[in-house]
């Protein structure tokens, strides 16, 4: 039976993780690690290394970066939704400005 989390997972999210997954198991392959030695250096279960390298929604992230790390390429990770390259934030910001800047009038003392 299908998760919820995987049969409503936007198409580009579906289609980002199973190349995720397909990049992780061929950088294991360079590499010449089995699938039982990745997964006890993760630990995480065969079968969760598995759904891993398939690009399964419902593996935690924790479990999908700590593989990344073990291969030496977490190195990104941290920069996917950067927010210093993440133009439309960035655009919406830019609309927000106001149009012009009122100074504020300053108040008398009147001591």
């Amino acid at each position: 039976m299908k998760s919820q989390a995987t049969s409503t997972l936007p198409r580009a999210a579906r289609l980002a993780l199973a190349k995720l997954g397909e990049d992780i198991s061929i950088a294991r392959k360079k590499r010449r690690i089995s699938t039982v030695s990745m997964a006890e250096r993760a630990f995480v279960s065969r079968s969760t290394y598995s759904k891993i390298e398939k690009g399964d929604p419902t593996v935690s992230i924790g479990a999908y970066v700590t593989v990344l790390a073990i291969l030496g390429l977490a190195e990104g990770v941290g920069n996917l939704a950067d927010r210093k390259a993440d133009q439309l934030g960035l655009d919406m910001d830019e609309e927000r400005l106001p149009q012009r800047i009122v100074p504020r009038k300053r108040r008398r003392n009147t001591s």
